[in-house]
């Protein structure tokens, strides 16, 4: 992984939502020193042009309120494919998104965001609201035992060693002494990685009062972390869920949380941890 994300990518929607997530990618990128590029889907070939005037307003009043002004690029496609495509063709390392809430007909909303996301191999940031904060001190890591936390570790060392963040690792309280192993060796995996590269950590165990996805969630509020890292599932469908939760609740969380979301690369999966540093 390069030292510098080349660029990040807001989606953008000329919704409120889209406000949110312009203010996260630009707080990411003061901080990482990159580029950002917003990007607007359109149905039809005949409605780019006058979406290109309207993106450009939106990109010269950024530079008026954040002093940055970032590309901006309309594709024609559905938001379902156009915008994994689009991370594909270009240098994007990095996707932030706004996204509505779980309650009512926002749940549907909720799984579109979902479909977006799993149609990249990039990481997504998804938000509900504007920044608390402009850094990001403490980033909750749940530890599970699936092997693709490892993944998700590259980026949880990359952002706590830009914004020097504790990273927070929460595992659930496991009993069965299979997935107890897995769980435990992922943990000192993540532990040894951290240590080796200087980031503050600890730990919290869930105490199984309810679904682990909750605790996590609500943990996350209670110690008003910043972000919670996540792992997506290729071809997830509603039914799909980690943690034993739909991911489509995770991101879309009633506590406004933001969420990373970290897509599973077969490059990435098969590195070594190190030689990405």
């Amino acid at each position: 992984m390069e030292r510098h994300l080349h660029k990040i990518l807001v989606t953008w929607d000329f919704s409120e939502k889209s406000e949110f997530a312009l203010a996260h990618a630009v707080k990411l990128g003061r901080q990482l020193g990159t580029q950002l590029e917003l990007l607007h889907v359109v149905k039809r070939e005949a409605e780019i042009q006058e979406a290109e005037k309207k993106l450009a307003e939106v990109a010269e009043k950024s530079e008026e309120t954040y002093g940055v002004k970032p590309l901006t690029k309309v594709i024609e496609g559905t938001i379902f494919h156009a915008i994994g495509d689009y991370t594909k063709e270009e240098d994007v390392k990095l996707v932030v998104m706004g996204t509505h809430g779980i309650r009512g007909m926002q749940k549907i909303t909720g799984s579109w965001a979902l479909k977006v996301i799993a149609s990249s191999e990039v990481p997504f940031i998804v938000v509900q609201e504007m920044p608390r904060v402009e850094t990001y001190d403490k980033i909750v890591f749940p530890v599970n035992f699936k092997a693709e936390n490892k993944e998700k570790l590259i980026w949880a060392i990359y952002l706590a060693k830009y914004f020097n963040s504790k990273i927070l690792l929460f595992k659930p309280p496991v009993d069965d002494g299979y997935y107890l192993t897995k769980v435990n060796n992922n943990l000192l995996f993540a532990k040894k990685h951290l240590q080796h590269y200087g980031v503050d950590f600890e730990l919290e165990t869930a105490r199984k009062a309810s679904k682990f996805e909750d605790e996590m969630l609500q943990y996350a509020q209670d110690v008003e972390a910043e972000l919670v890292l996540i792992m997506t599932t290729k071809g997830i469908g509603l039914g799909d869920y980690i943690f034993g939760a739909s991911e489509q609740y995770i991101i879309a969380n009633s506590a406004k949380v933001p969420i990373m979301c970290v897509n599973p690369r077969k490059d990435v999966a098969k590195a070594n941890l190190s030689a990405n540093w």
